[in-house]
Formats: structure tokens, C-alpha cells, sequence
């Protein structure tokens, strides 16, 4: 097993999770290449959605997250619940986990810590592997300690960001749609013989009864200049 970046997720990769993931693959490469005895390394970020990207140093290494988060039983859910470094000094004289232990074993992996970062509601998780036992009991207070605190606090960053970037996106379609929906309204009042706040009122449960967006709703009572609605207009107002 060598250091060869090999980026992974445990799963289809939607568009928004490509920054995520290439943080993690940072995260993992430069793990590996800094921590003495490291033989590969392995991420995962968790949060409040479902999503869980991930990102290991070579392919041979996917399993054992794909293991562990589908069993809930490993180092990686032992140090996200406890929230502290977890490893194994040797893997053949392990007793816990045995179904990442046995694929770990497999790939010739004698020992391995996992090291939680969390921010947040955010948390990063770091694995090392060796190829020998009894050596990666330091690496938790090595230079992986700042690698990892920085991917953590980048990764939450990113997601403001995203958040932030979604709310002005929404924000910029309900000022385009503002002019469609008051000449909407307008149209309504002058059939309907009603106030501003009533007509949005009946616009509102128009999109509702028919299940659709209420910027089509009011396009369409302007494309047609309210004609053929007023008994419709008329019976939601009621």
C-alpha cells in the first residue's frame, strides 16, 4: 500500500459535496506524508445532514470505512462518540471490532488511531494505519493535531459559506419575482373587489389547491389578465 492520492465517498457524489471531499483528501495526504511509520490514511466529515463524504489515500482502504459506518462498530464511531483519539497498538492481538479488524488485517494493517475534530455540529475524523504495531501512539499530539483542528474549521467555513451563497440565490428570485406577484394581486383586487392583503391571501391558496410555485401562479393570472378565473378567484376567497 503506497501514499497514492486516491480520493473516495461512500456513495453517489452530488455536486456540492466536491469541496468537502477534496478538503478531506487534503486532510488525508498530508496526514500521511507527516506521521512517521503512516502507511495511509483515511476522513470522513459528519454533521447535522445526512451526507458523509470521505476521502482515503489509496482504495484499499475504503472498506474499512465502509465497514464501520455501516456496522456502527470501529475506531471511527468509537471516537465520534467519545469524542477522543481511538486506535489499536496491534490489530492481531485486538479483540474489539472484528469486522474491521479482520479487512484491516487482510490489507497487512497491524495497527491504526482514529482522532476526532469537531466544530460545531461539525466533526472531522482523521485515521492513520501502519503496517507495523506500536507505532502511530504519538501521532494524536503530532503535527496531524493542527492538519486536522484546520480542515475542521475550513470545512465549517465552506459550509457558511455555501448556506449564505443558497440564501441570497433564494433571496435574489423572491425580489425577481416581487413585480409579477403585486400586478397579481392588483388583478385579483379589481375582480375580486378586495384588499392588497386579501388578493395575496387568494394567490397563496391558489398555489396551495393546485401545487404549484405561487410566482406561476401569478404569471398566469397576468398572462391572462384574470380572464377565466373569476370563478375560481372567487371560490378560494370564501
Amino acid at each position: 500500500m503506497t501514499e497514492s492520492a486516491y480520493v473516495g465517498r461512500l456513495g453517489p457524489e452530488p455536486p456540492e459535496s466536491a469541496l468537502p471531499v477534496r478538503r478531506l483528501s487534503e486532510l488525508t495526504e498530508q496526514a500521511a506524508r507527516c506521521t512517521s511509520a503512516c502507511c495511509g490514511a483515511s476522513s470522513t466529515a459528519s454533521g447535522s445532514g445526512a451526507d458523509r463524504p470521505a476521502a482515503v489515500t489509496h482504495p484499499d482502504l475504503a472498506p474499512l470505512l465502509a465497514v464501520q459506518l455501516r456496522s456502527g462498530d470501529g475506531p471511527v464511531p468509537a471516537a465520534l462518540d467519545r469524542g477522543e483519539p481511538v486506535g489499536s497498538a496491534d490489530l492481531l492481538r485486538e479483540d474489539r471490532w472484528p469486522d474491521y479488524r479482520a479487512l484491516a488485517l487482510d490489507a497487512g494493517l497491524r495497527s491504526s488511531v482514529t482522532i476526532p475534530f469537531r466544530r460545531s455540529d461539525l466533526t472531522v475524523t482523521l485515521s492513520l494505519y501502519s503496517f507495523r504495531p506500536g507505532t502511530l501512539r504519538d501521532a494524536p499530539h503530532g503535527p496531524v493535531r493542527t492538519l486536522g483542528d484546520l480542515a475542521a474549521a475550513c470545512l465549517l467555513r465552506d459550509r457558511s459559506y455555501r448556506a449564505a451563497l443558497t440564501e441570497l440565490d433564494q433571496l435574489g428570485a423572491a425580489l425577481r419575482s416581487r413585480p409579477v406577484v403585486d400586478r397579481a394581486c392588483g388583478i385579483v383586487m379589481h375582480v375580486l373587489g378586495c384588499d392588497a392583503d386579501a388578493a395575496f391571501a387568494v394567490l397563496r391558496r391558489v398555489s396551495q389547491h393546485t401545487q404549484r410555485k405561487l410566482t406561476d401562479v401569478a404569471s398566469a393570472v397576468v398572462d391572462k389578465r384574470g380572464r377565466g378565473l373569476e370563478e375560481e378567484l372567487v371560490l378560494l376567497a370564501g
